[in-house]
């Protein structure tokens, strides 16, 4: 897998796939049983039958894991489905690419990012809960999916760089710091603790493992993990790798931007990749704020990961690892209702 320029694809679009009505038809038919149960439990490939469809999401697997990372998919007629249908079908289409994993404590595989009036500044708040600008980071799963039922009024558009384009730059310009990030730091957990674990772990920005670069970051879990006494101090050489490295990820050249419309797919490998959204102004109408619905995927076919992914992703078995398990999690839910 090769590094990206952001500059260069937003040229192309060749990375956005347009549904066809027969396209969207299908994924209704196979959506249907599951909207009338209303969502009662994820869809599995098994359960959601796509004979047309499932050859090309075989396609844009491979696409995520061993081509550019990402794809867009447009097309999606959002205005027409309810909430449980608009659910099915995004749950159905993940179902295709990948095992859905729990995003939170609460064990939902089925996220909302939506405004809850909460602050960022608080460490118990996960960042897409606010209007808040996220910056470039990473999810605990192989792939991350957004479903767009409403857009902002101004703002919330969706950024995203390759990690790989960034380590090039910084082993060309800034070597030292480089070689920081490839040491562990403390990360904090944001108070979602598995049992018997600290509310911290440690991990490096980058890792080689088999041959491969495998990126995790979230630049405030890393500063806001200084609040535990426990958990090393980051050095001033830390500090300066990271600042570094969030200045390059920023760079307006390497940057992709795109702006999620009502109805449109996006899947990011998280590997590889981070992504971004911009802080949002929203519409006064509760119906109309911005909501995304949101997946993590562990994906059959993945790279190995390395052994210090383990304190985040518990198993590193590939198709079954990834998300959020805690003494609260008892069992995988769809909430279909932010909160």
């Amino acid at each position: 897998m090769d590094a990206w320029i952001g500059a260069e694809l937003a040229e192309r679009d060749d990375w956005i796939v347009e549904l066809s009505n027969d396209d969207v038809a299908e994924l209704e038919r196979a959506a249907a049983p599951h909207a009338a149960a209303n969502v009662a439990s994820p869809p599995t490939r098994a359960t959601f039958p796509l004979p047309t469809l499932a050859p090309r999401l075989d396609a844009l697997r491979r696409e995520l894991l061993h081509g550019r990372g990402f794809f867009l998919v447009r097309g999606l007629p959002i205005r027409r489905y309810t909430r449980p249908e608009a659910a099915s079908i995004f749950l159905g289409f993940g179902a295709h690419l990948g095992n859905a994993r729990s995003q939170n404590a609460k064990g939902h595989v089925l996220g909302h990012v939506f405004d809850l009036g909460l602050s960022g500044a608080d460490p118990a708040v996960r960042i897409y809960q606010t209007h808040q600008r996220q910056t470039f980071h990473t999810d605990s799963c192989d792939v991350v999916g957004l479903l767009c039922l409403n857009e902002a009024k101004r703002g919330g558009d969706s950024m995203l760089v390759s990690a790989l384009a960034i380590h090039d730059v910084m082993q060309r310009e800034h070597p030292a710091l480089l070689a920081r990030l490839f040491e562990p730091m403390p990360h904090d957990r944001r108070g979602e603790v598995p049992a018997g674990m600290q509310p911290w772990f440690d991990i490096p920005v980058y890792s080689r493992f088999e041959g491969l670069l495998t990126v995790f970051y979230q630049r405030q879990y890393f500063d806001s993990a200084q609040r535990f006494a426990e958990a090393r101090r980051l050095t001033d050489e830390d500090v300066a790798a990271l600042d570094r490295f969030d200045a390059i990820a920023n760079d307006e050249r390497l940057v992709l931007n795109m702006r999620l419309a009502p109805g449109d797919m996006q899947f990011v490998h998280n590997h590889t990749l981070l992504h971004d959204r911009t802080a949002f102004e929203d519409w006064p109408e509760p119906e109309r704020k911005r909501h995304l619905l949101r997946l993590w995927l562990a994906v059959p076919g993945a790279r190995p990961l390395p052994p210090a992914f383990a304190a985040r992703y518990g198993s590193l078995e590939i198709g079954n690892r990834g998300g959020i398990v805690t003494p609260a999690t008892t069992e995988l839910r769809v909430a279909l209702e932010p909160g």
